[in-house]
């Protein structure tokens, strides 16, 4: 049984309360019973972004004009944190793929790309994938090496990209390749679609956590991407990146608050069962005193997430309050998961307990987005230090 959540912030309005409720309603649904199975197999259904569509749960945060449920980023956030009451990080990331891919197509891209690329993947019809990380290019995007050379009317795709949340079974790729010399202004994105010739993916990866997600590596041999499947201009895409990153931060942020969140409910519930020496274990000042740790990290992390969230959807550039937000609460994430797992004792090493896999799954946070020591570098940088 999915349980609402312990923690109650005044700060929500009844919109975006009902966002985050629909959304734990559906995973409640449509993921809880089957994510054991899911995790083993490492994926789910296709169906699933069909059924999540139909709930309003894919467009959050986008356009209503090309099928999104309009809204700001912190709808979309909260739509993450009440899917992941379902109990899989990996079956978020991959529903949630689409939330980094489709912004430099919304941002730069023309009308007709935003219908025939957008509507189809809001609707649950297309899996899309945002392609960035390469062999040699990670959190340092002016690395990137994968490369697109115009002939004419087309484009000629070659390199790698490693990685990608979705990448098994994207339909398209929204890839970011190197159409000129300069380190950030030769960066363009692409539109590559599944079928192209010479583009490939992966078996799935095998990773620690994340499992249902499908992450690959994708090969580009010479791949032939006409002009119009260019996102914006030659050169635009460093600065739609920077835009993208921002958004994909501050949704890594809202897991590791639901992460945390979750963690702690089941601690709790967990101890107040579990007897130690003829009684539960939350008797035990030192059990009591770590629960009220983790319970104040938890608060805090959404405070901080929330506030520059809201600020952000009122349009404020918040550099280094975003790479805060995303440090602190992968953090927690991390510290809380930590904790649940050591309150659980030996069933916290199961994995049929939900905390030894959010435990993993939490893992990812402070790497991926941007790794916790380049979110400290660009916490520097901004603040001038």
């Amino acid at each position: 049984m999915v349980r609402p959540s312990a923690f109650q912030d005044s700060s929500l309005t009844a919109d975006e309360r009902a966002v985050r409720d629909t959304a734990a309603r559906f995973a409640e649904r449509e993921i809880a019973p089957h994510v054991d199975a899911w995790e083993e197999a490492g994926s789910f259904p296709r169906e699933l972004y069909v059924a999540a569509a139909r709930a309003g749960l894919l467009g959050l945060g986008m356009p209503e004009s090309v099928g999104g449920q309009g809204g700001t980023i912190l709808h979309a956030m909260l739509g993450s944190e009440g899917l992941l009451r379902g109990g899989s990080t990996g079956v978020v990331a991959g529903l949630g793929s689409a939330g980094i891919a489709l912004p430099p197509i919304l941002a730069t891209g023309s009308p007709e790309q935003q219908e025939r690329f957008v509507r189809p993947v809001l609707a649950g019809d297309r899996i899309a994938a945002l392609a960035i990380t390469e062999p040699g290019a990670g959190s340092d995007v002016s690395a990137v090496a994968t490369r697109a050379v115009r002939e004419g009317e087309h484009y000629r795709i070659t390199g790698s990209k490693l990685f990608i949340t979705s990448g098994v079974r994207a339909d398209q790729v929204t890839v970011l390749a190197r159409t000129g010399a300069d380190a950030h202004g030769g960066l363009t994105f692409f539109i590559v679609e599944r079928g192209m010739p010479g583009f490939t993916s992966s078996a799935p990866l095998r990773k620690t956590g994340w499992w249902a997600s499908d992450t690959a590596e994708l090969s580009f041999e010479d791949v032939v991407v006409p002009t119009s499947h260019r996102i914006g201009a030659e050169g635009s895409g460093f600065v739609t990146l920077m835009r993208t990153f921002q958004g994909e931060r501050l949704a890594l942020a809202a897991m590791g608050v639901a992460t945390a969140e979750i963690c702690f409910e089941a601690a709790l519930a967990y101890v107040r069962e579990r007897k130690v020496f003829g009684r539960p274990i939350v008797g035990f000042q030192v059990i009591r005193h770590r629960l009220a740790d983790m319970a104040t990290e938890v608060n805090a992390a959404r405070a901080l997430t929330y506030s520059v969230a809201r600020r952000v959807a009122e349009g404020q550039a918040l550099v280094a309050e975003v790479s805060m937000a995303k440090n602190f609460a992968a953090d927690v994430a991390v510290r809380v998961s930590h904790e649940a797992v050591q309150l659980f004792g030996g069933m916290g090493y199961m994995r049929e307990t939900l905390v030894e896999r959010l435990s993993r799954d939490a893992r990812l946070l402070p790497i991926g987005g941007g790794t916790s020591e380049v979110m400290r570098e660009i916490i520097s940088k901004a603040m001038g230090f």
